[in-house]
């Protein structure tokens, strides 16, 4: 017994070998079929960091995984979209500037990724195209987006353009392009706050005067945490208030979503079995089904 109760007293032997905890199974990702034609989809917000860089590149990946054709076009002077695809905006040979400025033609402005998408590059010059927008006729100045990208109806099936967090001629250049808007919300009061003005910016001045055709695909809540009271209240107001427009789909916090971006890289490829990987094709899959 005393010889029993040393042993019982005898600290774990820190050698013994750990048992391994299981690594959670990759998505089994099946093609989805090709919509006839191509929707040009505005990610927009004029609040920064509610997640619409990321939403951008990230879906732009998972719609490719899924086998659909799409471009990803980088219009925010901070060329963070660019980056996060695994460019550096110092070294591409062309960038979606180059291209509105008419300097070069749209396939030259086209970069191949690794990541299942093309690209159009930002440049830093963005930062200067509002006023340079401004300078040309009132019938020009918001069409020369749409204009520039006209290609990519016949070569893609869908073209992501993120955009810079305002709401000025360069977002609004987007806009008029765009067939749908997608609307990353983080679930918080600031953001919920500017979500109203986007809104009526959308429905009272671009659909009217710019697009007709523009509508809200939908609303997109990120950094996600469950645990949060703000997060469930924000996002059961947001439901409530757009029961039509929001997505099923949430994305959720996630440290590696956010430091994919530090790697040039999607999530979906830093780390495939996150659960933030997961929303990300469960998003595309939705954006697919609404489109239909």
């Amino acid at each position: 017994m005393a010889e029993t109760d040393k042993r019982a007293g005898q600290k774990p032997n820190k050698s013994a070998p750990r048992k391994k905890t299981a690594k959670k199974p990759v998505r089994k990702v099946v093609a989805m079929p090709q919509p006839d034609g191509c929707r040009t989809i505005a990610i927009v917000n004029q609040k920064g960091g509610v997640g619409k860089t990321t939403t951008a590149v990230n879906l732009a990946c998972a719609l490719g995984r899924l086998g659909q054709k799409v471009l990803l076009i980088d219009c925010d002077a901070q060329c963070n979209a660019t980056s996060g695809a695994g460019f550096s905006h110092d070294t591409v040979k062309a960038s979606i500037y180059d291209l509105m400025s008419g300097d070069i033609s749209f396939p030259a402005a086209v970069i191949t990724t690794r990541y299942d998408f093309d690209l159009i590059a930002g440049s830093r010059e963005m930062a200067g195209a509002e006023v340079e927008l401004a300078k040309l006729s009132e019938a020009d100045r918001f069409i020369l987006l749409r204009d520039s990208i006209a290609e990519a109806q016949s070569r893609y099936n869908y073209v992501l353009i993120d955009c810079p967090p305002s709401l000025g001629m360069v977002a609004v250049n987007a806009l008029t392009a765009a067939d749908g808007v997608l609307v990353p919300l983080q679930c918080e009061y600031y953001a919920v706050e500017g979500l109203s003005l986007l809104v009526r910016t959308i429905n009272e001045s671009v659909k009217k005067f710019l697009n007709p055709k523009i509508k809200i695909d939908g609303i997109l809540l990120t950094m996600y945490d469950s645990r949060a009271k703000l997060t469930t209240d924000v996002a059961e107001g947001v439901r409530i208030l757009y029961p039509d427009e929001v997505y099923d789909t949430v994305i959720p916090r996630s440290v590696r979503i956010a430091e994919a971006p530090s790697f040039g890289m999607p999530v979906l490829v830093h780390d495939p079995s996150n659960k933030g990987s997961e929303a990300y094709l469960d998003l595309a899959e939705e954006v697919i089904n609404r489109g239909r």
